[in-house]
C-alpha cells in the first residue's frame, strides 16, 4: 500500500528530496504523497525514506490504498520504465 501525510505535518520539507519516485508533494497545507507514484521505496531502499527521515513520524501506511509487496514492486517497474522512455 502507498503511504500518506498526516496533519502532524510540520513542512520541514525532509521528506520530498528523499522521495525516489518523486511521489512527494506540497498541498495546500502539507506535504502529499500521490498514491500512483508511492512504491514505499521498493526496487529502491529497504524502508521507506520519507519515513526514515521524517521529524515527527506523521507518515504511515494508506489503508485506502492497499497493495502487496509485488503489486509495488510492478508499479517500481511501470515507473522506471516510464522514465527511460521519457529520457
Amino acid at each position: 500500500m502507498s503511504l500518506y501525510i498526516t496533519d502532524e505535518c510540520i513542512n520541514c520539507d525532509v521528506c520530498e528530496p528523499v522521495c525516489p519516485n518523486e511521489a512527494i508533494f506540497m498541498g495546500e497545507v502539507i506535504y502529499e504523497i500521490h498514491p500512483d507514484l508511492c512504491t514505499e521505496c521498493v526496487g529502491h531502499h529497504d524502508q521507506p525514506q520519507c519515513q526514515l527521515f521524517c521529524p515527527v513520524d506523521c507518515i504511515p501506511k494508506d489503508p485506502e490504498h492497499e497493495e502487496t509487496e509485488e503489486q509495488l514492486f510492478d508499479k517500481y517497474k511501470k515507473l522506471i520504465a516510464q522514465k527511460s522512455t521519457s529520457n
